[in-house]
């Protein structure tokens, strides 16, 4: 009986493998409808056709499946030949951004490179967990994980977090920060400096909004955007986000028929792609997104425990730490109990940036449980050449 518990679905390590990559593929489907649904209004008015913006996301879709495949085969010798340079590549994408970039909605946060317009950012998201990844493995090599984890990594995710705020995008950058505080947590930091880091990145966070006027209206508008001096104003969205969120009732309006994305909520098939699921799909729907990411980053991070090498468990928990955040962060502002901060939801909004770099870190992710000598076995039994 004993033996049957251990081997429960949920505990049974090559489902772990199976939950990853089936909710991963099931989040990118579900994205890819209500990203055509929500954006429909404002791809035909803006490019002049209903498909426009959904064709650009099944592309990037297309993409990002079989070069997470690619990926998930890589060599750990390899990802850490790729980490030592994460935080260089990570430093000079952000200055160059700032550089060279373009500012959208006032953050300047894109970089054009012609035939596409990506976020360098989404990218240092993988790339500094990475680097960390392996910097506290060989200080966990070393013997000397707890004496000066701060000093190895913070420094770099500061200097991240000042470039990108550079550009005046504060969500990115406070996603940086919880990373941060993620793998301090899982490297073991005593429980006085981790308070102390999180007491310091409030504080932090709480300067930022109080000297900016803009952020403070952002904050005080979620406290009750439907207020008369805020709703026109930056009540608006959360305003509409709540109202599209509670007429979709349990089974919802019906898929596309969404009414607040007529012009009533901007950036409905990015920032805002919850509201448009919870309004359309109802209750059910949001709690099935709400499971589908779940069983996600349940897999993530049951697959870091089992991890043998100290940088798979790192990164892979830094990687489950990166999603999970963004998406606390991204259903808070759309259910108002967090300020609009601008950041996507994982798999479902729209964006390349945001996809491609996902997808490659579900890919490492996915390689960690291939070298999982017990997930690997149950995988060639199969006899399913792609499982291999």
């Amino acid at each position: 009986m004993q033996n049957k518990t251990k081997e429960s679905f949920f505990t049974k390590p090559v489902n772990l493998y199976y939950m990853l990559a089936g909710s991963t593929l099931l989040l990118s489907l579900l994205g890819l409808i209500m990203v055509f649904s929500a954006s429909s209004i404002d791809s035909l008015e803006t490019k002049g056709s209903t498909y426009a913006v959904a064709a650009r996301q099944l592309l990037f879709l297309v993409f990002s499946i079989p070069m997470a495949w690619v990926l998930s085969r890589i060599s750990l010798y390899h990802w850490k030949i790729i980490a030592r340079s994460g935080v260089l590549v990570s430093v000079l994408m952000l200055i160059f951004v700032q550089i060279f970039g373009n500012s959208t909605s006032g953050n300047q946060n894109w970089l054009s490179l012609g035939f596409i317009v990506i976020q360098p950012s989404e990218f240092a998201k993988f790339l500094m967990i990475l680097w960390a990844g392996y910097i506290l493995a060989k200080q966990e090599a070393s013997g000397r994980i707890h004496a000066n984890v701060l000093v190895l990594i913070a420094p770099a995710f500061f200097l991240c977090m000042i470039l990108i705020l550079i550009g005046n995008d504060l969500g990115s950058a406070s996603v940086f920060g919880f990373i941060l505080v993620g793998l301090l947590w899982v490297s073991g930091l005593k429980l006085r400096a981790f308070g102390f880091v999180l007491s310091a990145g409030f504080l932090a966070l709480a300067i930022l909004v109080l000297t900016s006027p803009y952020r403070v209206q952002r904050f005080m508008a979620f406290v009750n955007p439907f207020a008369e001096d805020q709703y026109k104003l930056f009540g608006w969205q959360p305003a509409h986000s709540l109202l599209g969120l509670a007429s979709g009732g349990f089974f919802g309006v019906g898929l596309g028929a969404s009414r607040q994305k007529w012009g009533n909520l901007p950036e409905a098939h990015t920032d805002f792609i919850f509201s448009v699921i919870g309004e359309e799909l109802g209750l059910f729907g949001t709690l099935a997104t709400l499971f589908l990411m779940s069983i996600l980053l349940f897999s993530i991070f049951k697959i870091a425990m089992r991890a043998k090498d100290p940088m798979v468990r790192y990164v892979s928990s830094g990687i489950g730490c990166w999603i999970g955040i963004q998406t606390v962060l991204n259903i808070g502002s759309a259910i108002s109990v967090l300020p609009v901060v601008g950041v996507t939801l994982p798999l479902l909004s729209y964006g390349g940036s945001s996809l491609i770099a996902t997808f490659i870190a579900i890919g490492f992710v996915l390689g960690a449980a291939r070298r999982d000598p017990t997930i690997y076995k149950e995988l060639q039994a199969t006899g399913n050449r792609w499982l291999q």
